[in-house]
């Protein structure tokens, strides 16, 4: 399969094999968030964006696996790795009870373990005087040890924002405010207050702005003399600089400063929620890289291929006991991937292709939005964008419409629809999605 010349090819989809393969899936499997009836044959020619399913339709993956797949398929600075080396059986140990060698110096691995990924985790957060990498399995984990070291030192409350989507475990869950499915029936995590996430100029004067003593809604409630909360009792306030689930919103840069002016007066810890929007998704490393503020721990997960929780020494417990994970250190290949991408992002100058991909793609989503009236908001940073509908019914025809027409998308929110191409997707590509997705919106009506 050669990327600069490949289209994409749909005969039927999903076809026969497909429609098989997902019988036999569900009849083991319990119900879950499948969103449609693709079925990727992992045996057959796939590469960037373009990838084969079990029926021989081509087709072009602008969601990344959710962004857990941020180069794309068989990127050559990972494939190429893996054909060199013979990885091990066990591929993942005990971590957090045995280390691990790859083999080679310490200073010069024969190829990157969970230490040298930690290495470059502290590395690409030195900014902000972070020093230390606690790993685990998924983005869940990562926020339930990012939450669970706050707690440890001291408080009792949280503060999350409303469309907030931060995992399933229940701690995460807790702080959720997306979707009520999430949450309905599961017991929470008790203390866990929340606030609002205008990512607008008119949403941050109209819900966040007060004319109460502290000018702002959570100002309000930390005010020592007439809120009603006492600061000293909260642990944390989690944040996602672009929210994901809940439609792919940029925080307002103005919400962000407010965040941390209060982060400053009264010492607030922030952990700022990166399992989607970090590793160079946005066209920065982390998301809150575009923001006036420090953040305190931030979590990382799926394009990092594990699960981290980053933070600063002082903020980890010293107790050995009081974190740990069979497998987190302990994924030998997931944290070759992560290392590696890592690499790849920043030896092929990958940022400056997101963002100047990413203002391509949303001037040519912009383009399409103006004469269809069923289109009502373009957004979003570098390559994580979204198209928002009029209605929920539309996004959903449009998602179909768009896998019929050999383009794979994702919702999010209540009626968005979100691309997330590989972060080296070329012009040509975002050329050929553009007028897949113009051709969808058109199929729909």
């Amino acid at each position: 399969m050669d990327r600069e010349t490949t289209e994409p090819r749909v005969e039927h989809v999903p076809g026969d094999r497909a429609s098989k393969w997902v019988e036999a899936h569900h009849a083991v499997a319990a119900p879950s968030t499948y969103v449609y009836e693709f079925v990727w044959d992992a045996g057959e020619p796939a590469v960037g964006p373009f990838c084969t399913d079990v029926d021989g339709n081509v087709l072009m993956d602008f969601t990344s696996h959710v962004a857990s797949a941020p180069l794309g398929y068989n990127h050559p600075a990972i494939s190429d790795r893996f054909d060199e080396f013979d990885l091990p059986d066990p591929s993942k140990i005990a971590g957090q009870d045995f280390y691990v060698s790859p083999g080679g110096p310490v200073d010069s691995p024969d190829f990157p373990g969970p230490t040298q990924l930690m290495e470059r985790l502290v590395e690409i957060t030195d900014h902000y005087g972070m020093d230390r990498v606690f790993l685990s399995n998924s983005g869940a984990e990562a926020v339930e040890n990012g939450i669970k070291i706050c707690y440890a030192s001291g408080g009792h409350r949280a503060v999350t924002c409303e469309g907030g989507f931060h995992g399933r475990t229940l701690g995460a869950l807790s702080l959720n405010r997306s979707k009520a499915v999430h949450r309905k029936g599961y017991p929470e995590v008790p203390g866990v207050m929340e606030i609002p996430f205008p990512s607008s100029s008119e949403e941050y004067e109209r819900r966040w702005k007060t004319d109460g003593p502290g000018g702002n809604v959570l100002a309000d409630k930390l005010d020592p003399e007439q809120g009603t909360v006492d600061p000293d009792e909260v642990a944390f306030l989690i944040v996602e600089p672009v929210q994901g689930e809940g439609g792919y919103r940029p925080a307002h840069p103005a919400f962000i400063e407010d965040l941390a002016a209060l982060r400053e007066r009264f010492g607030l810890w922030i952990v700022a929620d990166e399992i989607q929007s970090g590793l160079g998704r946005t066209g920065e490393l982390w998301g809150i890289d575009h923001y006036d503020l420090t953040p305190d721990v931030i979590t990382s997960a799926k394009g990092l291929r594990v699960g981290a929780t980053v933070s600063r020494s002082e903020i980890f417990p010293d107790e050995q006991a009081r974190l740990s994970s069979t497998w987190g250190a302990g994924d030998i290949l997931g944290a070759m991937q992560g290392a590696l991408t890592i690499d790849v992002i920043r030896e092929e100058g990958l940022l400056e292709n997101v963002r100047d991909r990413g203002e391509q793609f949303r001037t040519r989503l912009e383009e399409m939005a103006d004469g269809r009236e069923s289109v009502i908001d373009v957004r979003g940073l570098g390559l994580m964008l979204a198209v928002e509908f009029d209605t929920k019914e539309r996004r959903e025809a449009v998602v179909e419409a768009a896998l019929r027409n050999g383009l794979l998308t994702l919702g999010c929110g209540h009626k968005t629809l979100r691309l997330l191409p590989p972060l080296d997707v070329t012009a040509r590509e975002i050329a050929l999605a553009s007028d897949l997705l113009a051709e969808s919106i058109d199929d729909t009506g």
